[in-house]
């Protein structure tokens, strides 16, 4: 017979507990019996939390033994925490696979084949543009990362507002090849402060530091991705400029 497990989340006709239907979604896929109590109130839910002397629902009971909220259910399942504190790469290696595979996508679309040198171009042009999406969705709080390493931005804090337009700019008039002798300086420039900046920060002063590369807030570490992102920029730019010049 299956094991069975007991369930009290919060279901309000304005909210629906996100932690209770994973809870109860785990204990689906587990085989679990699972009988599903919902706490229809706010009153309710506070009143229940006060009476079992616990600081948050779910709750979870398996063959009548509290086991406690969602990432207490993982624990005792021997699942991997799905809330993970600390720095991580995973937004950026998210961004450029699925750049990389849309810049493939697109020049596949374009040309019936994979020319490597236009995949490779749009494949910066587009990261540009993502990456540029990413701080424009919260310049605010962009900017204030922003003025932590980078050298321009605390000699005049506007640049920290201006940069994310230049690097969509930049990107998009690269997408279509238009303007580069404006697009491509822009972003040598942009590109260049940002490798210094981070260059200084990180090797020489040794600072530990998160990087605004994808918008405020984020938790990726300062350093090879960072240094990396500016580096794709520069060598588009400069292949731009040459290209003009052929």
């Amino acid at each position: 017979m299956s094991d069975k497990a007991s369930i009290y989340r919060m279901v309000t006709p304005d909210h629906i507990c996100p932690w209770g239907l994973k809870a109860k979604d785990l204990l689906k896929r587990e085989n679990y019996e699972i009988d599903d109590h919902l706490i229809k109130t706010k009153e309710a839910n506070r009143a229940y939390k006060e009476e079992h002397g616990v600081t948050e629902t779910p709750q979870i009971f398996i063959n009548e033994e509290r086991i406690g909220g969602y990432e207490d259910l993982r624990e005792y399942l021997g699942k991997d925490p799905e809330e993970k504190e600390g720095k991580s790469y995973q937004p950026v290696i998210a961004i450029f696979a699925v750049t990389f595979l849309m810049a493939l996508a697109m020049t596949y679309r374009l040309t019936g084949g994979l020319p490597v040198i236009r995949s490779i171009e749009l494949f910066i042009a587009i990261s540009m543009c993502v990456l540029g999406i990413m701080k424009l969705r919260d310049l605010s709080s962009f900017s204030t990362m922003f003025l932590n390493y980078d050298l321009l931005a605390r000699k005049y804090v506007p640049y920290a507002y201006v940069y994310p337009f230049v690097e969509t700019g930049a990107g998009i008039l690269m997408i279509a090849n238009l303007f580069i002798w404006f697009a491509a300086p822009a972003a040598l420039f942009i590109s260049l402060i940002g490798a210094i900046s981070v260059f200084k920060a990180v090797y020489i002063e040794k600072r530990e530091l998160e990087c605004a590369c994808v918008g405020g807030g984020s938790s990726v570490p300062l350093g090879f991705t960072s240094l990396t992102e500016n580096l794709m920029m520069m060598a588009m730019a400069i292949w731009m400029i040459i290209k003009a010049l052929l």
